[in-house]
């Protein structure tokens, strides 16, 4: 049985600890998922652990023919290679012998009459059969096509961001090493490859570590999990599902450790101040301990969940409005008479195709570029932040602190207060000592959190988030999720992570390339898994099992001209309605979290829950149709 130990690694980042005499085992079919907040290492352990880079001090210790795949953050294949050269890249016997076979016959393709070309495709061919490397190629063809690769001619310096993480998760996985070793395989993934991947990887024979943000993706594929916290490692037995329960446990268990501790350290202390005469060397031993215990109070690090309830502007009735709006890219068609209404308190999700226009979107809801006709208007009242998927230019010379206050100095809080820059710092998981850091020293994952505090800090009332799962850590994204989820105003988000969307969204927008856009009401999750199981024809069902309303880009001719007498009054008064639904919603959602574990009044409002929710759903259903006619 192969393994890989790993004892008392040591590794510091400037003054940062990041691995503080780690040892753990990796078991032949381990399925490791190893998580924690950005900048706490956790790619930095995976280089290691892939040699190539070096701890400070400590060892790895596993047989010599144990084979390492890495998929990095980060491509270091050179451009000019092609797409096959790159996916063949390998040292093995077979990997060789599929490489020359691949290509030899794109050559043959090509020049099929060359005598030089055929007699080096008839070498291949005979190196194929003495390595038997035929189901090897077989598996890599179909790895490369669940992954979205057709054209393996292609040079990789002509791909997109994505389509080379793609090719380099395709490289990894050809390999098929003892070790694999997976940092964010799910970025740039769409549903279906996502899917394939997790039931690819659930019957992997050598074993796994994966770095990932996708929990639904930790929850499928994953048995073990490892945390890095303020340099140390803990470990999990089972998915994320476990994970959580049991990290909530051992924080209980510290916590009460810590309370003992202190206790102790108290009338440690009474003692020593009290002076007590004749104190001889029998007390030597005494004083040693009070030390002891001086030196290990406050040993509990946690990151504490965040509550940000940032007082926003009032939105009026209507936020943002595209009418009959056309947008192309070279002659490639993104918007084709697209119709889209956001309003107060919208939770909308854009997913879909990769190349069809999501981000697009966004970039024209931001005002970064104009429809090429149509009209497109703003509320008076919004105010925009927008996190898109590269951060502004960030002074590498300027302090965590200082890059804040110059949004602003201090929060308004929703009941009046403020919150200074250094608790909002702490609240998004940056400890104080980290405060004065400068810029330059931080980690890709930090700075993003960073970003997005800032964006937050000036205190939008309607949010455009762009990806913004693919650099942000799990307790990152449960903080923002919490955000959304308690912020009034409009949230709009680009994601494939199914996890996020069914926490913070309940209508998506379905991207489906050529203009083509489908609305879905409900989970994503239900979107997806009904994508896996239907016709591409076939009409998509929301959760309640109700007919999806095609979106008002594919424009119906209707005889109906305008509102009926009855029609116009209630018209007048839906708004109002759907208001109060709202508010009562919000009320209810409110006492439940004062019920505690009163589990007959939460099962009594979790129905007047429900039923409000579907009023809701009937009014905006009814404004919807309604609005046609105005």
């Amino acid at each position: 049985m192969k393994e890989l130990r790993v004892e008392n690694l040591t590794k510091t980042y400037g003054d940062k600890m990041l691995f503080d005499h780690l040892s753990f085992m990796i078991h032949e079919h381990d399925r490791i998922g190893l998580i924690g907040v950005n900048g706490t290492g956790k790619s930095s352990l995976m280089s290691i652990l892939a040699e190539q880079d070096q701890p400070d001090s400590g060892e790895l210790i596993h047989p010599q023919d144990y084979e390492i795949g890495y998929l990095s953050q980060w491509s270091t294949f050179p451009d000019q290679w092609t797409v096959s050269q790159v996916v063949f890249q390998g040292n093995s016997p077979i990997l060789r012998a599929v490489r020359e076979y691949e290509e030899a016959l794109a050559l043959l393709t090509i020049d099929g009459e060359n005598e030089s070309i055929q007699k080096r495709y008839e070498k291949a061919e005979e190196q194929m059969n003495k390595e038997d490397a035929w189901l090897a190629d077989t598996n890599a063809k179909t790895i490369l096509q669940q992954l979205g690769i057709s054209d393996t001619n292609q040079t990789f310096g002509s791909l997109s961001g994505g389509q080379k993480k793609r090719v380099c998760l395709a490289q990894v996985l050809i390999q098929a090493p003892d070790l694999l070793l997976l940092d964010e395989p799910t970025n740039h993934l769409d549903y279906e490859a996502i899917r394939w991947l997790e039931d690819y990887l659930k019957h992997y024979k050598g074993a796994l570590m994966v770095i990932t943000h996708d929990r639904y993706f930790l929850d499928h594929v994953t048995t073990r999990i490892f945390e890095l916290s303020f340099g140390k490692l803990y470990e999990f037995d089972g998915n994320y599902q476990t994970y959580l329960s049991g990290k909530a446990e051992r924080i209980e268990q510290e916590k009460a450790a810590e309370y003992k501790r202190k206790q102790l350290y108290k009338q440690e202390l009474a003692w020593m101040r009290a002076g007590v005469q004749g104190r001889g060397t029998k007390q030597v031993a005494r004083k040693k301990r009070f030390e002891l215990l001086k030196q290990n109070l406050h040993q509990v690090h946690e990151n504490d969940a965040l509550e940000i309830d940032i007082a926003t502007k009032r939105l009026g009735k209507k936020v943002l409005e595209i009418k009959h709006g056309n947008y192309q890219i070279d002659n490639h068609v993104i918007l084709n008479d697209f119709n889209l209404l956001i309003q107060a308190n919208e939770r909308l999700g854009i997913t879909g195709k990769n190349g069809a226009g999501k981000t697009t979107l966004l970039n024209i809801l931001a005002g970064k570029i104009p429809l090429d006709s149509g009209i497109y208007e703003i509320g008076e009242t919004v105010r925009i932040a927008y996190y898109t998927q590269t951060n502004e230019e960030m002074d590498p010379n300027k302090r965590m602190i200082q890059y804040l206050q110059e949004t602003a100095e201090e929060v308004r809080r929703e009941d009046g207060t403020t919150i200074s820059v250094p608790e909002m710092l702490e609240r998004f998981l940056f400890p104080r000592f980290m405060h004065g850091t400068l810029i330059g020293k931080l980690s890709g994952g930090e700075k993003r959190r960073l970003y997005l505090l800032k964006l937050l800090m000036q205190q939008p009332n309607v949010l455009l988030l762009d990806e913004p799962t693919n650099d942000l850590d799990i307790d990152t994204l449960t903080v923002l999720e919490d955000y959304i989820n308690q912020m009034k105003g409009a949230v709009i988000t680009v994601s494939h992570d199914r996890y996020f969307l069914d926490k913070t969204v309940n209508k998506l927008l379905i991207f489906q390339g050529d203009g083509k856009i489908d609305t879905f009401y409900g989970e994503a999750s239900d979107y997806f898994d009904q994508q896996l199981t239907s016709k591409p024809s076939e009409e998509l069902n929301s959760k309640e099992k109700k007919p999806v309303k095609e979106t008002k880009t594919n424009h119906q001719t209707k005889e109906k001209k305008k509102l009926t007498y009855n029609e116009q009054k209630e018209w007048e008064t839906i708004e109002d309605e759907i208001e109060s639904l709202e508010q009562k919603v919000s009320e209810i959602q409110e006492e439940m979290t004062h019920q505690g574990s009163d589990f007959t009044a939460l099962g009594d409002l979790q129905k007047e829950l429900d039923e409000t929710n579907a009023l809701l759903d009937e009014k905006m259903e009814r404004w919807d149709y309604l609005s046609q006619y105005v």
